[in-house]
């Protein structure tokens, strides 16, 4: 075990919550959408169908959703090993 003390936790701000949620609805709401999709093609959902109402939002929302959840969670990692290495300089 080493006896050097650990560097004390930067706080959590606002913008890192944000980002966390943010990018966890986003992901959660488009695997939910994709799912859906699976569901309804294998009920019997035709083509021109899907082509109506809320079906075209709903087969959009992955396609979107997903990579802009991932660039969300990718930029919240970057932005906490920065602080986080901040920190750790200036103790």
């Amino acid at each position: 075990m080493s006896n050097k003390e650990s560097a004390p936790e930067p706080p959590v701000r606002t913008i890192d919550r944000f980002l966390t949620f943010a990018s966890l609805g986003t992901i959660v709401i488009s695997v939910v959408c994709f799912f859906v999709i699976l569901i309804a093609s294998a009920t019997g959902v035709s083509a021109e169908q899907f082509g109506e109402g809320a079906w075209p939002i709903v087969s959009w929302v992955p396609m979107i959703g997903l990579p802009v959840g991932f660039l969300m969670m990718l930029t919240l990692i970057v932005m906490t090993m920065i602080r986080k290495g901040r920190a750790a300089r200036q103790s």
